[in-house]
């Protein structure tokens, strides 16, 4: 993996280090990242990205928190393969980070938001 795989939008409202996480994220859930594939030091990323070096700590962390790499002092950042719900864990985080983006675009609170979710909910398990 190359660090021209992932782009940063400045201008977005999403945080660098999110965008880093997503994409790298989906490359892993579409196989361009497979088990045992070391990603870029984070030195290296944050120098290609132009980037704190913290912004990519953090993107690296939580990917690992989802369950979808490991850091190991030494041997740096190694995809690993996902558990069924270690994977199917990550997709909900995944979507439920796009959503609470957009829901921020939107600029709706955090209440209008979980109502939304509560009330889509509802709606999947009433016929």
């Amino acid at each position: 993996m190359t660090a021209r795989s992932i782009r940063v939008d400045h201008a977005s409202p999403v945080p660098p280090y999110e965008q880093v996480r997503a994409q790298l994220a989906d490359l892993i859930s579409v196989g361009r990242l497979r088990q045992g594939d070391r990603l870029p030091s984070v030195r290296q990323l944050a120098s290609d990205l132009g980037l704190a070096n913290n912004t990519v700590v953090r993107a690296y962390r939580e990917l690992e928190s989802a369950g979808l790499v490991r850091t190991r002092r030494g041997s740096g950042t190694q995809v690993i393969a996902p558990t069924a719900a270690t994977d199917s864990k990550a997709k909900l985080a995944e979507h439920a980070r796009t959503y609470a983006a957009a829901a921020g675009r939107l600029g709706v609170s955090n209440e209008e938001a979980l109502a939304a979710i509560r009330h889509a909910l509802a709606s999947l398990h009433t016929p």
